[in-house]
């Protein structure tokens, strides 16, 4: 039996509630850029019809096309109806935020999701994911709907009121909206301090990891295990299937890992990682540092093997980067032997000739502190600078 739809929330007159809390969210002095996707433009018009929306609002765009949404997040998802994507497109909202506000106020990132009824039966779930980026957290909201106890119009509303609680919660509003659910419907909900990456930024700690279930946690001890470093922007199948086969080839867990400084590049900040690390959630464990140098990751990841790129194990061995000093390099590749650590190196190819570890230039005495894939265990010839340029 379909439930009843508050029709007097599309006419001139909202609930009482829901003028309250939309009140409320107009006198905060956050700011907010909202993304949506497949529902939740009523949250949008809600926000309007109560005076004083231009105290809130600095821009909404409605993500309704695929390829408008991967524009925003950066990636192609798996499911674009994931926490994941509703935490990328928060992020997003709060860089963009970032460039419509004057310097010193409050923003927030607002992300949703959603796939909800429509003139056709759906096969999956009903469902919506939502999720507020602030400077200080990251709120999310997971709701799966039962399927034909509403109409769409119920649905939409149902959404949309779940995105002004969203706001409403991040803008440190006691009072949340109310969302009417069924007795089998719950709201997952998950709140994370992302100030903890500005005390990775500022040294304060040395690590954040952020777990498949969304959970981020400073310097947690990772030992005996694999890395495999990068960018991820985006992460692909290339660094997926290195992941699987390392972890298999190794017998060891396999970590990604972002550092948020780069040698040669500005830090990254905290938006763009969370931004980034929306394509690990229901994934695998990313870990946050603050070390672009593997002498300084040895020293934080101990009795650790390193998964890199044939172009990365060639630079590690190349003296310039050492200063042309044969000392420096002994030095380096000491301290990362006495961690116990060591290297397993992914082939490329160059020149119409796939390259290994083999073909590396070693010096005999590192040659215990290198390994890696054949060409028949490992080979994708797939870059992520070439993924941003097709799906630019």
């Amino acid at each position: 039996m379909a439930l009843p739809s508050p029709e007097h929330e599309l006419t001139d007159r909202l609930s009482d509630d829901l003028t309250a809390v939309v009140t409320a969210i107009h006198n905060t002095p956050e700011k907010v850029v909202l993304e949506f996707a497949g529902a939740g433009s009523l949250a949008l018009a809600w926000l309007h019809r109560v005076g004083g929306s231009s105290r809130t609002i600095l821009e909404a765009t409605d993500r309704y096309a695929a390829a408008s949404l991967t524009g925003l997040i950066g990636f192609q998802p798996e499911q674009f109806v994931s926490r994941g994507v509703a935490v990328a497109m928060a992020a997003a909202a709060y860089q963009r935020a970032q460039t419509l506000a004057e310097p010193e106020t409050p923003l927030l990132g607002i992300g949703c999701t959603a796939t909800i009824a429509t003139d056709r039966t759906k096969r999956g779930q009903h469902r919506a994911c939502v999720a507020a980026y602030s400077a200080a957290s990251l709120l999310t909201f997971d709701l799966t709907l039962t399927k034909g106890a509403r109409d769409r119009l119920a649905e939409e509303q149902l959404v949309s009121r779940l995105i002004v609680r969203a706001i409403a919660q991040a803008s440190g509003l006691a009072n949340a909206l109310s969302v009417d659910l069924i007795e089998s419907e719950t709201i997952e909900t998950s709140f994370q301090p992302v100030t903890l990456l500005n005390q990775l930024l500022a040294g304060s700690v040395q690590t954040v990891t952020l777990s498949p279930t969304g959970r981020l946690a400073a310097d947690e001890p990772i030992t005996t295990s694999a890395i495999l470093s990068g960018s991820f922007n985006p992460l692909h199948q290339g660094h997926r299937q290195m992941a699987q086969i390392a972890a298999q080839t190794l017998g060891r867990p396999v970590y990604f890992e972002l550092p948020l400084l780069n040698a040669d590049k500005p830090a990254l900040a905290p938006a763009e990682a969370i931004r980034r690390s929306g394509q690990f959630l229901d994934y695998a464990p990313l870990v946050f540092s603050g070390a672009p140098l593997f002498t300084q990751k040895a020293r934080i990841f101990p009795n650790t093997v390193f998964i890199v790129g044939y172009d990365t194990a060639v630079r590690l061995i190349e003296p310039r980067f050492y200063h042309d000093d044969p000392a420096e390099m002994q030095a380096a590749f000491a301290a990362i032997r006495a961690a116990g650590c060591r290297f397993f190196v992914a082939g490329r190819l160059k020149d119409d000739r796939f390259l290994t570890w083999r073909d590396l230039a070693l010096p005999d005495d590192l040659r215990d502190l290198f390994d890696g894939f054949t060409e028949q265990e490992f080979r994708l010839d797939l870059s992520s600078t070439e993924l941003r340029q097709k799906q630019g």
